[in-house]
């Protein structure tokens, strides 16, 4: 058991995702009731190396739970890679009084708590993703409310299309994941869906020949939803209309995701982790990551954490293409 835990600095790093603010809150709230002290640290680890560091009071978070993105902004720090740069933020943490931190993030952001941990300083995660891509857990703070935001969007494109008898290519975020494209496939009963983890070649011959078939038996307008690992929507749809002679649209739903008032899980979730990840430091745990898993709240070992990979749900993608038949 390393020295008592007396004040914990919280950041949030990578890309923001809603309910992020709500683990935040979280942190802040559980640290103080437990009486320690919480020092919030602006802009990630580059924030960080900087010193842009303040002290958080319980009204320092009243009113943010509802919020989306993340009231000590975020960014992605180069700096922090280097050895110098890890050193140099942990002896910022020290110079601060900062005897533990919660990392909010995803899997670049770990790597830059591993080397905090591996620097003297306890350190934990917790996982603030709307990609869904981090291997431990089977929840990331932000993917419900992405989720039902491009749902709504793609609802609404769904109606234009319906109108025109169109076919429309909608992309959604996730570069290497396709989770929010197989969830929103299936909540908006798409014809197809494209993600990075199952590329094939033929995927556009099979996509022209089903909305062929598909008017033949009276369907008049047609949903793709594209992941962004996938890309080239708009191509796509240029090829797509020039083989079936169908009027076809490509939509790119964007950073639209990644905003807005998250939704009741996220917040709900997001704030079981934070007090969670106060309760490890105080344990004087370090190098932890918190997950859901089972239905429960657990954590796991960073260095393990980031070692497992992930896969989409075999089972949920074999259901797209049964369900769109």
């Amino acid at each position: 058991m390393g020295k008592k835990i007396e004040t914990i600095g919280v950041l949030t790093s990578g890309g923001d995702a809603p309910g992020m603010n709500a683990a935040i809150r979280a942190v802040v709230r559980a640290g103080i009731s437990s009486g320690l002290k919480v020092k919030g640290i602006n802009r990630g680890y580059a924030g960080l190396l900087e010193e842009d560091i303040m002290e958080m009071g319980t009204m320092s978070v009243t009113d943010i739970v509802q919020r989306g993105g993340t009231i000590l902004f975020t960014s992605r720090c180069k700096r922090m890679m280097t050895p110098e740069g890890q050193r140099q933020a942990a002896d910022v943490c020290r110079k601060h009084g900062i005897d533990g931190i919660v990392v909010i993030g995803g899997d670049g952001s770990f790597r830059g708590a591993q080397k905090l941990s591996d620097n003297g300083i306890n350190t934990i995660g917790i996982p603030g993703t709307i990609d869904l891509d981090i291997a431990c857990t089977e929840y990331t703070i932000g993917f419900d409310t992405a989720c039902n935001t491009a749902m709504e969007a793609i609802d609404k494109v769904r109606d234009t299309s319906a109108s025109h008898e169109r076919c429309s290519i909608i992309e959604v975020m996730g570069r290497t994941a396709g989770h929010i494209a197989l969830w929103c496939g299936i909540s908006n009963g798409s014809e197809y869906v494209l993600v990075p983890e199952r590329k094939d070649e033929n995927a556009e011959d099979e996509i022209i020949q089903k909305i062929l078939s598909k008017r033949r038996i009276g369907k008049k307008h047609h949903i793709i939803v594209n992941a962004e690992g996938i890309g080239n929507s708009h191509e796509m749809a240029k090829r797509i209309e020039a083989a079936t002679g169908i009027e076809t649209r490509a939509t790119v739903i964007g950073h639209i995701q990644r905003g807005g008032n998250p939704t009741c899980r996220d917040r709900v979730y997001a704030s079981a982790m934070g007090a969670q990840a106060v309760d490890l430091l105080l344990e004087g745990k370090t190098n932890r990551v918190v997950a859901y898993r089972d239905g429960g709240f657990t954590d796991y070992d960073i260095d393990q954490a980031l070692a497992m990979t992930k896969d989409i749900d075999e089972h949920l993608y074999s259901m797209t293409k049964r369900l769109s038949r």
